[in-house]
């Protein structure tokens, strides 16, 4: 299953033929990549320009007249756009980014006895060979970040496990960099947890995760059902696997792992000693002195445990695993609990089980193939954000309006009617969930859960789609809008603000038992301005196609949300992002809802503080280029280069808010339409997503989406401009006549 393999020492070229691999669009947004084996399959399922383009191959589609104004290069970067447009209707794309998350889909899988195809297995080392850090061999923990224990020791791990030999040169350098930082003991607590499965690093190295929190009474401030619900989900499996002690059986592969991991004779480690020694190179948020404490009083619980008590925590969790992977059809919340889960299921059920085979079918879901090889992606995809971005910006644009485009948009919003979420969970309250009956969600409608910007970008896309163009069907029925009303008012939280799946529901002070050390603010739910500002977008205007539904409520949740979004204004005038790479991100969400309400540059000194903090960001080539690192330092860290959609982002900022003078607007529009490729689209250039202030992650199809957005808005905006200011001129011309 997982024999060796001869691995060439450079990844420059596939190590399978490309032509070959084809990505099947299926049961309401499900993108999956399958390689096949015979001429006569290829034949039957040619590639298309999807399949090339992802796969980095040539799409052969035509280079176009080279655009003379905004409005043209939007055009064009829509008729390229439109290509990778899936038949069901939605833009199927990757959600990589995070270095830790293939490693678990790797050793989980090891452990559990589920196999890949040798394809997939190639392509995987490939992917880690390429994304391998050009001066020392290591993995941080996103493909951008400097070498980490945590990235280096998993990724290390998991090339072993696909067939890589030790020896083999990028083995032996990243072996090197691993022990230069300390190996492998110095791993953060969910890399010591992965090697505990792996059993190639001793459970007592690892602080406690007992499950009895689960059966401890829920109105418990600290019970776990008021975490957040990805940390959530993740310590749910974490806690059972905890309790239970699973690890592999020893093998040879096992047995060199524990010689090839450590500085130190694996057999002479003070295990113990281990629980809180960390890298500095992986530490962002160190222990508290109460978490610390904790621990202590923990570790003495596990040498007496209750073993009545023990065993109802090992139940309950297991009873929270299998609802979890009922009301996701086994897709899970996100990759790593996805994973977690597949080991608890297989360990209780087997590998001849239901829920066994369908981990394994939606495993398929988080695989993505690349120019660069087989990643692990961050959710089953980003299919709902990815279209309501695009089709806000062909409404707002104008260019929905072309006949070229209109089956497009047809076909998008088939797909917005399907993905919307009709009921809610089918085990609701005994899985601690919050409603999703009218939402939308990140991915698809089988995932299953209420994101808050989702549903108001959503829904935003829906009422774009249906009340202002004359050719598309009502869909999506005046019901089905109020339910997503509905929804959306239950997420508001007492400050004003809105967090991300659901209300927050624990105090601040859990963050003091962040268990994780790499990640920041994990524990509890936060309000974001990005998630608070699509929510009041969307009612904004709601309110004003449906101006008698629930007015009063809508009017007072937007009055309070746009109080937050005053207060959350950092002093220097933007907003940090928490989702999105980072203040031009963010400032973008909060200039347009405040621009819904009749906050602008000219009537708002929250705007037009915001306007003046942009652009004294501009750079000299009409652009803005902001690093990663400002979601790390909550502070604004310019980028070595550039970027075009963090430029799109600040344009869009700047139109939002009415800002009145036309030259630093045109000057971006010429840089971003200077970096416009012949056939319509724009290169791949820095990452462009952040999650938990640490760990940054690939939204692809931004590239498209707010170019052609930014571009197509700036041509009536600077339009605009220039009639006013000839008005203007003409109007104080009379004057002095």
């Amino acid at each position: 299953m997982y024999e060796p393999l001869n691995i060439g020492h450079s990844a420059s070229e596939p190590f399978t033929d490309y032509s070959r691999w084809r990505l099947l669009v299926n049961d309401g947004g499900r993108h999956t990549w399958h390689y096949l084996r015979t001429d006569e399959e290829c034949a039957k399922w040619p590639q298309n320009s999807i399949d090339k383009f992802w796969l980095g191959m040539k799409t052969n589609l035509p280079e176009l007249p080279p655009a003379q104004n905004p409005m043209e290069a939007a055009r064009n970067g829509y008729t390229f756009y439109k290509n990778l447009q899936a038949h069901d209707g939605h833009w199927p794309g990757e959600y990589g980014g995070p270095m830790f998350l293939l490693p678990g889909f790797v050793i989980g899988s090891y452990v559990s006895e589920m196999g890949f195809k040798d394809e997939e297995r190639r392509e995987m080392i490939r992917y880690l060979m390429n994304r391998a850090h050009p001066d020392d061999g290591g993995w941080g923990i996103h493909v951008e970040g400097h070498s980490t224990v945590f990235g280096t020791g998993l990724n290390y791990a998991a090339l072993r496990i696909l067939g890589v030999d030790a020896e083999h040169p990028v083995c032996v350098r990243a072996r090197a960099t691993l022990h230069k930082l300390g190996g492998a003991a110095a791993i953060p607590s969910w890399g010591k947890f992965w090697l505990s499965l792996l059993n190639v690093y001793d459970w007592e190295g690892n602080n406690p995760v007992p499950p009895e929190l689960w059966v401890l009474p829920d109105w418990l401030p600290f019970h776990p059902h008021r975490w957040w619900i990805h940390t959530r989900t993740v310590y749910v499996p974490m806690s059972f696997l905890y309790g239970v002690r699973f690890k592999a059986e020893e093998n040879d592969l096992i047995l060199s792992l524990r010689e090839e991991l450590y500085v130190q004779d694996y057999y002479t480690i003070d295990w113990p000693a281990q629980r809180n020694n960390v890298c500095k190179a992986d530490l962002y948020a160190p222990h508290s002195a109460l978490f610390d404490t904790i621990n202590i009083v923990l570790s003495a619980y596990e040498q007496c445990i209750l073993p009545p008590f023990r065993r109802a925590g090992v139940e309950k969790a297991y009873e929270l695993i299998v609802l979890e992977d009922e009301n996701t059809e086994y897709q899970t919340l996100g990759p790593v609990s996805k994973m977690f889960n597949l080991v608890a299921r297989a360990y209780r059920e087997g590998p001849d089980s239901y829920a066994y085979k369908q981990h394994k079918l939606k495993r398929q879901d988080f695989m993505w193939v690349g120019k660069d090889g087989m990643m692990a992606c961050g959710t089953n995809g980003s299919q709902l954000w990815d279209v309501g971005f695009i089709t806000q910006a062909l409404v707002e644009t104008g260019l929905a309006k072309l006949e070229e485009n209109k089956d497009s948009l047809l076909k998008a919003l088939e797909w917005l009617n399907d993905s919307q979420i009709q009921q809610d969970p089918q085990h609701h309250h005994t899985s601690y969930r919050h409603s999703t009956k009218g939402a939308w969600g990140f991915s698809t409608k089988e995932q299953g859960y209420t994101v808050s910007d989702c549903t108001g970008e959503g829904l935003k896309a829906v009422m774009y789609l249906q009340n202002h163009l004359d050719f598309t069907p009502k869909l999506v029925s005046e019901r089905r809008m109020c339910d997503a009303v509905d929804l959306m008012l239950t997420l508001q939280n007492p400050n004003g603000g809105f967090a991300s799946y659901e209300l927050i529901r624990g105090p601040k002070w859990l963050e003091w038992l962040n268990p994780a050390e790499v990640f920041g603010d994990i524990m509890t739910e936060y309000c974001y301005p990005e998630c608070t500002t699509s929510v009041i977008t969307s009612l904004a205007i709601f309110r004003k196609h449906y101006p008698y539904y629930r007015a009063h409520d809508i009017d007072r949740t937007i009055r309070t949300a746009i109080t937050y979004l005053h207060g959350s204004q950092k002093p220097e005038g933007g907003w940090v992002g928490s989702w999105g790479i980072c203040f031009t991100y963010a400032t973008q969400f909060a200039l347009e809802s405040l621009s819904l309400v009749g906050e602008t540059y000219e009537t708002s000194e929250v705007s037009r503080r915001a306007c003046e903090f942009l652009i004294g960001k501009q750079r000299k080539d009409g652009g803005w280029g902001e690093s990663y690192k400002s979601c790390e330092q909550g502070a604004w860290v310019e980028h070595a280069e550039t970027q075009v959609v963090q430029t799109c982002w600040a344009v869009m900022s700047l139109m939002y808010a009415r800002y009145p003078h036309p030259e630093p607007i045109a000057r971006a529009v010429q840089m971003v339409m200077s970096r416009q490729l012949p056939d319509g689209s724009w290169a791949q250039e820095a990452i462009e997503g952040v999650f938990n202030k640490t760990c940054a992650i690939a939204y692809p199809n931004f590239k498209f989406s707010f170019p052609i957005w930014m571009l197509g808005k700036a041509h009536g905006y600077m339009a605009d401009l220039k009639t006013s200011s000839l008005s203007s001129e003409k109007s104080h011309g009379q004057i002095g006549a």
